[in-house]
């Protein structure tokens, strides 16, 4: 369980505890001597809102001055030359679409190319190296070639970082390292804010610039 799951889950579960023991008491938020009482809750309740939804909210996101990177995105990766490609490999571009799903303190992505069910992030970190503007999304990953490519395309580990400027970015740029000694830079284009996509297909079925598989 991440970080910010392990937060809004305790903060839920104190603030209707906390809550349910105000009303078995008969303190009851209709009668305004009492509201004052309900006050940690809704802090409780703030918190979950505040890291789902509320600091990206317009006039909030000022404030938080964090980038909002939740969506699907189109990734080009284009491996370097130096890389080590099996024979019959994918020596690139390569075409991919890569989820996140972001709160203001937890980020995960995931990664599907037509080659892999998916690359799951794990450690995901979101900084500003010089308050410039520019944030930087680093993460490690594993990924899952799918059974057929196996033989050439074993289950590896890789490492990516991501540059975004700005606050609600539409493009991006980063590079790549793998286990399997290959490496490349990859271009990012938000397509869209859905998170649910669950494969590479239906994620390439609302990408209008995709050729069908």
């Amino acid at each position: 369980m991440s970080t910010a799951t392990t937060l809004r889950t305790g903060a839920t579960i104190a603030a209707t505890l906390y809550t349910a023991v105000l009303v078995l008491l008969g303190l009851y938020p209709t009668q305004f001597r009492y509201l004052l009482a309900y006050i940690p809750a809704a802090i409780g309740y703030g918190v979950v809102v505040f890291d789902k939804w509320a600091w990206h909210w317009p006039a909030i996101h000022r404030l938080t001055a964090r980038p909002w990177v939740t969506g699907t995105w189109r990734v080009i990766l284009s491996p370097s030359p130096e890389s080590h490609i099996p024979e019959g490999g994918n020596k690139g571009p390569i075409t991919g679409y890569m989820t996140i799903e972001q709160t203001f303190w937890g980020l995960h992505a995931t990664l599907r190319t037509k080659e892999s069910t998916s690359s799951r992030s794990s450690n995901a970190t979101l900084t500003a190296p010089e308050n410039s503007g520019t944030f930087e999304i680093g993460f490690l990953y594993d990924n899952k070639p799918r059974m057929e490519h196996q033989p050439r395309s074993p289950r590896h580990e890789g490492a990516c970082r991501i540059s975004v400027t700005g606050l609600t970015p539409l493009t991006a740029t980063g590079h790549y390292y793998t286990s399997r000694f290959t490496a490349g830079d990859m271009d990012f284009t938000l397509l869209d804010r859905s998170t649910h996509h669950s494969t590479f297909a239906e994620a390439q079925a609302t990408d209008p610039e995709a050729t069908p598989s």
